[in-house]
Formats: structure tokens, C-alpha cells, sequence
């Protein structure tokens, strides 16, 4: 399917500037009609707006997000923060970095203890994005913790998320590793944006500087088999460094020959 933009973009553009329109979801070169945007430019815009509006006021609904078959294999624990409404949650942040009491104590009746990996899905700004790339994702990541032999925790999933939520995670389940995949703040690129953040061992006491973030996740950004392929490799080596943050790098390989060559 050709991309939407591809249909408004100005004519009589050189082949070299198409290419760099084709690497990139930014409106570049998008025309005007006189001192305003076309007609075409002003919808998509507004479309996007719209989307990205809509993106950030969703409650995430399992069953609609992904699926009956989905929830039958995956059996996922459904958890909850703080913040009691979506309204609380845009307003105050520090509620959807603590589970409820109920939440809680789910948690700890239902969720083996000292995973190797512990995974956990996260509304966060952004629902679409969640239903979008966590589906394909998913399983990527169970097939290569498995040839990896890193036992997987129960996956939660959880309404109303902040990425602090790691720190909850690993004060109630002491795993070695949390993953938390969340919905990124939406823009006018794209609605569908997934973040991934993971923390080695994390505690109470850790901040944004002990964590990683793999983000970008979607269908024009990182696509969901070179995210699974970095979010075990940095899993791999914050076990083997017994350490996560500002202390470990990510190890990205070596970029294959690009076959968009963009010389003119």
C-alpha cells in the first residue's frame, strides 16, 4: 500500500528529493498556496492532530487492543496505578508510577518471583501504539528469551502507566531485568510510537538515569524485529554488567551498506 503522503506531495520534485522524502515521516518540501499550506497539507495535518489527541485520551481496553486469541495465550495479569481516572493521570504523573493496593497485592499472589525477564505493557500516552506494535513485538521477544534461556515472568499489563512503574515492579518481584513497553506522546509524524524502557534490578530508589530506552518503535521508526533483537541483546548485557543507565551502553551493530543511496 502506498503511503498517504506519497498521493500529496508537490509535483515536479527531483528524484533526489523524493528520496529524502521517502527516509523521513517529516513534511519536508510539502508546497504552499500562497502564504498557507495546500489544501492537501492543512487535512493530513489536521488529521494528525486529531489522531494524536485521541491517542493521548484513550483508555486501553484489552479485548478491543488485542484480541481474544491474544489474551488467551498471553494470560495477562490486568493492573492498575494511582491515578483513577485518565484525567488524574494527564494531571498528575507521580499517580501512575505506584500501583493501587489492589494492584499490589494481585502482584504478589499471581506473579512468580526472580524472572529473568519481566515484561510488562503500559498504556501511557499513547493506546494505539500499544495495540499496534505490541502484538508483533510480543512474540519476538518470548522466542528469543526462550533461545536464550531467560525464564520469562507473567505479563502485566497496566492502565494508567508511567515508566516509574519499573521501580514498583521490581520492589514487589525482584526480577533481574524489567522491560516496560508504553505508548510514546504522540505527534504529527505518527500516533503508533512504542517505547521500550528497561532497568536492571530496579529499586525504589532509581531514577531516569538507571534506566535504558530503546524508542521509536513503529512501522516507519524501528521496526519490531530489530527492537526485540536490541531489547534482549541490552537484557543480555545488563545481566552480564549487573547494571543498567548512564553505566551501560547500548552496543548497536554494525549498520549494513544503505540501498537508498542518496547521492544525486
Amino acid at each position: 500500500m502506498s503511503d498517504p503522503e506519497d498521493s500529496i506531495a508537490p509535483p515536479g520534485l527531483s528524484a533526489f528529493v523524493n528520496k529524502i522524502r521517502a527516509r523521513t515521516p517529516a513534511r519536508l518540501l510539502a508546497g504552499r498556496a500562497g502564504s498557507s499550506y495546500r489544501t492537501e497539507t492543512q487535512i493530513a495535518l489536521r488529521q494528525a492532530h486529531a489522531a494524536a489527541r485521541d491517542a493521548v485520551q484513550a483508555e486501553m481496553d484489552l479485548a478491543a487492543a488485542f484480541g481474544d486469541s491474544f489474551i488467551r495465550q498471553w494470560q495477562p495479569l490486568e493492573c492498575r496505578t494511582q491515578a483513577s481516572s485518565k484525567r488524574e493521570y494527564l494531571l498528575r504523573p507521580d499517580l501512575g508510577r505506584h500501583f493501587d493496593e489492589a494492584s499490589r497485592n494481585a502482584i504478589q499472589q499471581c506473579c512468580p518471583r526472580g524472572a529473568d525477564l519481566q515484561i510488562a505493557i503500559g498504556d501511557g500516552l499513547s493506546v494505539p501504539a500499544v495495540s499496534a506494535q505490541v502484538p508483533t513485538l510480543l512474540p519476538l521477544l518470548q522466542g528469543g528469551a526462550t533461545a536464550r534461556g531467560l525464564r520469562l515472568g507473567r505479563l502485566l499489563v497496566i492502565h494508567r502507566c508511567r515508566v516509574a512503574i519499573l521501580n514498583d515492579i521490581g520492589e514487589l518481584l525482584s526480577p533481574r531485568v524489567v522491560l516496560v513497553l508504553i505508548g510514546e506522546r504522540p505527534g504529527l509524524a505518527t500516533a503508533e510510537s512504542l517505547s521500550a524502557y528497561m532497568a536492571f534490578q530496579p529499586t525504589k530508589h532509581h531514577t531516569d538515569a538507571d534506566r535504558n530506552l530503546i524508542s521509536n518503535i513503529h512501522n516507519r521508526g524501528v521496526q519490531p524485529p530489530q527492537a526485540a533483537a536490541r531489547i534482549l541483546n541490552l537484557a543480555a548485557r545488563m545481566v552480564q554488567a549487573q547494571s543498567s543507565g548512564y553505566r551501560l551502553r547500548e552496543e548497536l551493530p554494525t549498520l549494513a551498506p544503505n540501498p537508498h543511496n542518496l547521492s544525486p
